[in-house]
């Protein structure tokens, strides 16, 4: 499990056949990573195979087919988070890295001391999206505004800009999207109950 605050910012080394290698700043871990560890990679939950100066993490075709991650190309900077411990704080809100789709970044605009960017995630998901809750936008825990038909805006401060790979971003970029776990629960609880309630 994650919170969506990115902790550090690493440079992708290479990526053949499914093995992808990334360089990773020295102050994120100094003591080390385990393998087997779950790192989320521009929010996508990934474990760590073998450490040997740059981290190693095996692909499935699932896992290209469904985030940026295929897309990647070296020196390319992405949003890393290690996975949270019970004695972490819980800064952003509940993460799992299970990517439901890539979205794109549709405008930014910078807005006094913010940038405020929109982003378009296909349209089946605008059930997701409701005003001030919450997304993961390539790992970055986010506050939706003002949805519609998918799209959505979201307001990003100077720090957030500094300590992710969102600054970078501009108009036509694949993002990796995971929409709120709570949501998805709700409505299939909901769907369960009246699914039981046109059976009686």
């Amino acid at each position: 499990m994650f919170t969506g605050i990115v902790q550090a910012v690493g440079t992708m080394a290479s990526l053949s056949e499914g093995v992808l290698r990334l360089w990773s700043p020295s102050d994120f871990a100094p003591e080390g990573f385990d393998v087997g560890e779950s790192i989320a990679v521009n929010g996508c939950c990934l474990t760590v195979t073998r450490e040997e100066g740059a981290l190693r993490f095996d692909l499935s075709p699932e896992t290209l087919d469904r985030t940026n991650l295929g897309s990647l190309r070296q020196g390319s900077r992405v949003n890393l988070e290690r996975a949270m411990s019970m004695a972490d704080r819980f800064g952003g809100h509940v993460v799992q890295g299970h990517v439901d789709a890539t979205g794109t970044v549709a405008s930014v605009r910078p807005v006094e001391n913010s940038v405020v960017f929109r982003f378009q995630a296909p349209s089946l998901f605008d059930r997701y999206l409701i005003d001030k809750g919450s997304v993961t936008v390539d790992g970055i825990s986010l506050t939706v505004v003002e949805p519609v038909d998918g799209a959505f805006d979201v307001w990003v401060i100077p720090h957030t800009l500094d300590v992710t790979n969102l600054g970078e971003r501009v108009a036509g970029d694949l993002v990796n999207l995971e929409f709120d776990v709570m949501a998805k629960y709700v409505e299939k609880l909901m769907g369960s109950k009246f699914a039981g309630q046109r059976s009686a």
